[in-house]
Parts: structure tokens; sequence; C-alpha cells
């Protein structure tokens, strides 16, 4: 009932959104002749803030067609390497004409980019791929929105997490791979490589965690909090509903999009209270340019745009993750399997935090090396990002100018250890994608 209410609301606010926008467009461009009439700009600011706030946030595109590589700029497309049900392996396939700078491209390093499943589109992990696709062969795990997911494609549980990461690790061949998970993923991708490591598969050659929640006891933040504080019925009871008529998922149990959003908000009300009224400011001022309105638009454009998450897998996560700790406290059985991190002997592991980070408390990333006890101290990194948050660690100038560059390094480091190879990918067969390698 309240997903119906959630889209019926919806739709009544579209023709406001569409008149607003209208109004607004039109009093702040500064060609139109009503943009010179007396108090336009605060008219114009005013319709602004009520079209951002009544419009439908739909999945933004990552928008990134172009890039500086090898001292030249490059073209750059996103392909469909693996498309399933839930999720689709993309890649940023790069190109150039010039015959030098096209073999470096196919022999920089091989890059999976695990975006998290936790709200947000893979978009919001934009400026992480437009940095690492200058160096990189790049490749992003792009989560479907669950809603769009039909019914008789069954549900999506932690475990199919777990099970997609690995598909796209085989495809991709582990033995040029580095791995990098932001956020929530960090978990499930360890649990991948890890069952890996004990099935005596090759894993990746560097695996890199980023702001995650490997053991969600040290130092809890509100999140962890939240999650402790009520059993798993009520995350149920509250929070799982049914997607509605008009969507393909129609009849699917999910955590809906628009309630994540609500909770997101709900931790920092007053920060994003503040950012808001700075945006109204910025537009009556007139402020254009890269910073400013246009930069607070960007930024919400990726933040309101919610996905939803298939009902099982969240339940699964709130369980194993943030009640149970089973990965942490080596309890945690993957499809009747239990993940032994200290099977891992081979991946060099680099894990990074900001001090700053108020989703995931400073340690709970750093605690992979501790149960990742089989890989060599010298193949261990540990970063903590002085005054960073948890955005902050992935996006922005600090992920930029600070934080990026260790990452490249890294991954140069011991890819000059690997063998050459080619970067052009071969897909394999049906039965090596089902785990039989």
């Amino acid at each position: 009932m309240l997903y119906r209410l959630h889209e019926l609301q919806r739709s009544l606010l579209e023709p406001m959104a569409k008149v607003t926008g209208a109004f607004s467009s039109i009093l702040r461009n500064p060609r139109s002749p009503f943009a010179k009439l007396p108090l336009a700009r605060v008219v114009g600011a005013n319709q602004a803030m009520w079209h951002r706030l009544t419009k439908r946030y739909e999945k933004p595109a990552f928008g990134i067609d172009r890039t500086l590589s090898h001292g030249r700029e490059v073209h750059v497309a996103e392909t469909v390497v693996l498309d399933e049900p839930f999720c689709e392996l993309v890649r940023f396939t790069r190109s150039s004409e010039d015959p030098v700078v096209a073999e470096k491209l196919r022999n920089d390093p091989k890059v999976l980019l695990c975006a998290p499943l936790s709200g947000h589109h893979a978009t919001l992990l934009r400026d992480t791929v437009r940095s690492l696709v200058q160096d990189h062969d790049v490749y992003v795990t792009d989560w479907v929105d669950a809603r769009d997911v039909p019914v008789t494609a069954g549900e999506f549980r932690l475990d199919d997490y777990v099970h997609t990461i690995q598909r796209h690790i085989r495809l991709l061949g582990a033995k040029d791979l580095h791995v990098l998970a932001v956020c929530q993923p960090t978990v499930p991708v360890l649990g991948a490589v890890s069952l890996m490591a004990q099935a005596g598969e090759t894993t990746p050659r560097t695996l890199t965690l980023m702001g995650g929640p490997i053991d969600a006891r040290k130092n809890p933040t509100e999140v962890d909090t939240l999650a402790t504080k009520h059993p798993l019925s009520w995350f149920e009871k509250k929070l799982i509903h049914k997607v509605p008529k008009g969507f393909a998922g129609e009849g699917r149990r999910v955590y809906p999009g628009f309630l994540q959003l609500t909770a997101f908000v709900s931790m920092n009300p007053a920060r994003h209270a503040e950012a808001h009224w700075d945006y109204w400011f910025d537009l009556q001022k007139g402020a254009t340019g890269e910073g400013g309105a246009a930069a607070h638009e960007r930024f919400y454009d990726d933040y309101n745009a919610v996905l939803d998450m298939d009902a099982q897998y969240y339940l699964d996560t709130v369980k194993t993750v943030f009640q149970e700790f089973a990965l942490a406290k080596g309890t945690w059985d993957v499809d009747g399997e239990r993940v032994r991190p200290e099977a891992i002997t081979k991946t060099a592991i680099y894990t990074i935090e900001g001090e700053l980070d108020d989703i995931c408390g400073v340690g709970q990333s750093e605690a992979a090396h501790e149960l990742c006890y089989g890989v060599p101290k010298e193949k261990k990194k540990h970063t903590l990002a002085k005054g960073v948050g948890h955005y902050g660690i992935f996006s922005g100038r600090k992920w930029r100018e600070q934080i990026y560059p260790l990452v490249h390094a890294f991954v140069r480091e011991h890819e000059a250890k690997a063998p050459a190879s080619t970067n052009e990918l071969t897909l394999t067969t049906p039965s090596h994608l089902a785990g039989d390698a």
C-alpha cells in the first residue's frame, strides 16, 4: 500500500515539476527577456527549488565519452559485457586512432570496480570511473533496479551477489585482474575471492577495499547501531513492500528506493538543509560555472536517484553483515560453504578508510588484514585518509588528488610483477561461467 501511495503522489506532483521547471528555465536564462524583470532571480530560484523537490529522479548516465590517457585524448564507450537479470557488467571501452596509443591502452591494467548495491545506482561512482579510466581498462557492476526485474527471475540473495562477482572475475580472467570494491560490496567481494581461493582457483592480482563494513563492530556508526537496535523481523515488517502495477517487477518484495533515500537524508538532515539553502542563495545571485548551484544539481541528481533492492538480499545483508558480523567472526556460510579469508595467499590487499566516515567507522575496512592472515605482510597496505568522509573516499577533489594516485600506484606495483598480457576480452564457456573451473 505504501509503495502505491508513493507512486500516486509522484504522479500528482509531475505536472508541478514540469511547470516549475519551465518557469525556472525561463527566469534563469540570461538570454530570456523575462530574466530582466524585477525579482526574476528570486522567483526563478523558488521555482527551481520546487522543481527539484517535486521531480522524479531517474537513473543518471555516466556521461564519460572521452578521457586523457597516455598524453592523448581518447574515446570512451560503454559496452555491456554480461547482461544478467539483476546486474549488467559494463566495460568502459577506450579507443584511439593513434596505433601507438591504442597499443598502450590494450596493455593497461584491467580493473573490476564493484559498485554498491545499497540504494544508489552505480553512477554514484562516476568520479571513481572517470579517474580509473584514464589509466585502466575498467569494468563496472551496474546493478539493475529490482522493480524492473520480473518475479519470474527469482529472488536475489547476498549469496547471489557473491556468485555474481565470482562469475565476473572468471569472465575477465583473475590472473590479470585488479578488483576494487567501494563500501557495501567489500563484504561479498572478499567472500567471493575467499571462496575462489578455497577452491584452488586463481584469485585477482589485487583487491582494494574502500570504506566497507568488513567488521561493523569496530567504531559502530549510526547505520551499524540501527541494525542492532531492532530484530530482523522489524526490518521486514517496516521496510519491505511489494512493487505495484506499472513496473516489470510487479509483485516483487523489495526495500523501496524512496524509503532508503529518506533514511539517507535523516542521517544528516541539517547538512542537506544547509546545502539546499546555499543552492537557493546561489540561484538568487545568478552564480554559474562548475561550482555553486551547478555542483549542487550534479550531486543531488545522483544522490536522489535511488533503486529498489530485492527484499531477501537486503534482509540477508542486515542479518549477516550488521547483526551476526558473520564474516568477521568466521561464521559466514555461502550456500553451505564456510567463508575462510585466510585461504587467500596470492592476492595483494589494500584497505582505504576516511577519517570522518560516518557510514563505515574507522577500522571496519582495515579488519580485512586480520582476516586475510595468509597474505604476506609485504602484500598488504592500509591508508587512513585524513579529513575525508564517506563519499570523499571515492568522489571529489580529495579522491582525485590524494586517494586515486595511491590506488593507481598500488595497482601498477603489482601489475609490474605480472607476466605481459593483452586486455582483449575473450568470453569463456557457459560451464566455466557457472563455476566448473
